[in-house]
């Protein structure tokens, strides 16, 4: 039905006069509704409506031994583990639920995107405290049973809550070509992402969270420590998450000691060159040597293995990580095939991009950040290192390189669920991976021609960014626009609402809150209204559960003897402060602002009033925060 407001007033806020006139009403955002397990949550006491972790959250834990052998002539590789799983949650645990993600590449494993088949995962001895287990029927009530991409592990003595149960598992498969999604080789570059049977998440929303794994949607993953040795030929490099442990079995002296002098350098320096490929590393009677890394307090572990590697070095500044006033420094390693392009900066990038992020969010805390090259079109992060594809320009390779660093914020510490809200990671990093491009390449990357949000916004490619990340269609930008662009523009915007400073303050108590936690989109939309001291439902709907557009105009601007009067008319379904500059003829330059208030009353027009004068332009959103999807009418030119 449409109706009419029969009267018209005049608004004064903050010494701002605007006129709202009658007109036709506008539809209105529904407030955001959280779900029934949040609202539990909160009940619990595990989460709080303030956004910050409950006095009662708790995370489960783990703590991993792997031994791991690369037969890169075979391109094959066979593992065992052993894995203490602590029950931190106030339940008893009845089975554990284990990832299988190299069954994606399984004949007959459902699958979203073309996947190169390999057999997937052959699983060898599976053990609970020591005794060995059978596969059995998931009805059996006890052994183990596989189901695509996960293994349900059932217990004869459950694990009651402070107590913990180990694993063990032998394994292997065959490494997938070029091709496979975030992880494989191309004969000369073997990268193991997604490799071991990885123990699920226990949370406190819904416990085991073990969606499988088919292809698109990423992941969702707990925090542990491992111990990891890889056994390689003798002239292959390894760089992996974690710390290396026996550098002097492995690298020649000379090798050492450039890495001891790159780890004092602000500037890069080469640790193998392509003369040294093959040399670098030290001679073995057997022909291999085993590599052991230890990491601490990381989601998963990656490695990446070559003899073709050349490896370059820096340290940056990460800031005050200890707390104790003084600047700490973590190394930038980058490891790649010399004839890739643009790739002698690397390390470069990598080195701006931790000391970026660690003074906008907070210090990284990790011994080194790796960046290395191979095997895929783009680019996947895992804990202190990222996987990149090989031939870039400069400017496609840094934001590349921006990109997966900043993933060490979101999610590798900060820990969402990338895996049913993709865009609390893309999103987030995709808003500071534009900024980084800003600062770095002195450009406007916020420019909406560089957005390609505004390319399908309000068409029907466009989706919510409240979907779960395997519920996108097939084939289609909409997953790539929802996760990533879109959220990133949005949250931009939102910067532009609250003003830099309240939105940097409110980010960053985000991101301190909730490190090493699993946040939901609630905890984050109630961190914000927290730090900023305002309801903000009426954003977070129309940001992310609706493909609403935003369209302001400017309709008038209508000049008196006292005033300027400029008539701002809203066509689109978003609501929005809208920012008016007036620039007169004598220089003068005069910012208004419309409170969303207008329209969330329902109106469709609004007046507002500037000192008199001789006005030469007046414009909506001069400074580009808001994604409006029509900017041609933003602005008024005198004599038009």
């Amino acid at each position: 039905m449409r109706h009419f407001i029969l009267t018209s007033f005049i608004v004064l806020l903050a010494g701002i006069s605007f006129e709202v006139r009658a007109q036709e009403s506008r539809p209105i955002p529904y407030p955001v509704f959280t779900t029934a397990e949040f609202d539990e949550a909160v009940q619990n006491g595990t989460r709080t409506l303030s956004g910050k972790p409950g006095a009662r959250y708790w995370t489960n834990y783990a703590r991993y031994s792997i031994d791991a052998v690369l037969s890169p002539e075979k391109a094959r590789l066979s593992a065992s583990s052993s894995v203490t799983y602590f029950n931190n949650s106030p339940d008893t645990l009845d089975a554990v639920l284990v990832h299988l993600r190299q069954n994606l590449n399984a004949e007959g494993s459902v699958r979203n995107r073309p996947q190169t088949l390999t057999g997937g995962v052959k699983v060898g001895v599976v053990s609970v405290n020591g005794t060995h287990i059978v596969e059995q029927s998931p009805r059996s009530g006890h052994g183990y049973s596989i189901n695509g991409t996960v293994m349900r592990v059932s217990l004869s003595d459950s694990v009651v809550p402070g107590d913990s149960v180990q694993l063990g598992f032998q394994w292997s498969f065959v490494v997938p070509e070029v091709g496979a999604p975030r992880m494989g080789q191309d004969g000369e570059v073997f990268y193991l992402g997604y490799w071991y049977p990885q123990i699920a998440v226990y949370d406190d929303l819904e416990g085991w969270r073990a969606d499988q794994y088919f292809g698109n949607g990423e992941f969702y993953m707990g925090y542990a420590d491992y111990n990891v040795r890889i056994t390689v030929p003798e002239d292959y490099l390894v760089a992996a998450t974690g710390t290396l442990q026996n550098d002097a079995d492995v690298l020649t002296a000379e090798t050492r000691d450039r890495l001891k002098r790159a780890s004092r350098s602000d500037t890069v320096i080469q640790i193998v060159s392509p003369e040294d490929r093959g040399s670098a590393t030290i001679d073995s009677r057997t022909g291999v040597h085993t590599w052991e890394f230890e990491a601490a307090q990381v989601r998963d572990f990656a490695f990446g293995a070559s003899a073709k590697y050349v490896w370059d070095s820096v340290r940056a500044n990460a800031g005050d990580i200890s707390g104790n006033g003084r600047d700490q420094y973590t190394r930038i390693h980058a490891l790649y095939r010399p004839e890739k392009s643009a790739w002698n900066r690397a390390a470069e990038f990598g080195q701006f991009t931790i000391e970026d992020l660690s003074s906008d969010i907070f210090p990284y805390p990790y011994p080194h950040m790796t960046i290395v090259e191979g095997i895929i079109g783009g680019g996947m992060e895992y804990p202190m290192i990222t996987l990149i594809g090989g031939d870039r320009n400069d400017r496609r390779l840094f934001g590349t390189t921006y990109h997966e660093i900043g993933h060490m914020w979101f999610p590798m510490i900060v820990g969402q669920n990338e895996k049913q809200y993709t865009w609390m990671d893309e999103g987030l990093t995709s808003f500071n991976t534009s900024d980084g491009a800003a600062e770095f390449w002195n450009e406007d990357s916020w420019n909406p021609d560089r957005q390609s949000y505004y390319r399908i916004a309000g068409t029907t490619a466009e989706t919510e960014s409240m979907r779960h990340g395997d519920q996108y269609p097939y084939g289609t930008p909409s997953r790539g626009i929802a996760s990533y662009n879109k959220p990133a523009v949005w949250m931009h915007a939102l910067r532009g609402v609250l003003g830099e400073e309240r939105f940097n303050t409110a980010y960053r108590e985000y991101a301190t809150r909730w490190q090493y936690k699993h946040p939901q989109p609630y905890d984050l939309f109630n961190t914000f209204e927290d730090v900023a001291g305002r309801d903000l439902d009426w954003f977070w709907r129309v940001a992310f559960f609706e493909t609403w557009t935003l369209d302001q105009a400017i309709a008038s601007v209508d000049v008196e003897d006292n005033r300027v009067t400029v008539t701002v008319r809203d066509l689109g379904l978003v609501p929005m402060p809208v920012p008016v500059r007036v620039t007169y003829g004598d220089g003068r330059i005069v910012d208004r602002r419309l409170p969303v208030s207008v329209w969330l009353d329902g109106q469709r027009e609004a007046k507002v009033e500037f000192p008199a004068g001789n006005p030469m332009t007046a414009e909506i959103d001069p400074d580009l925060f808001l994604p409006d999807v029509a900017r041609e009418n933003n602005r008024w030119e005198h004599g038009e």
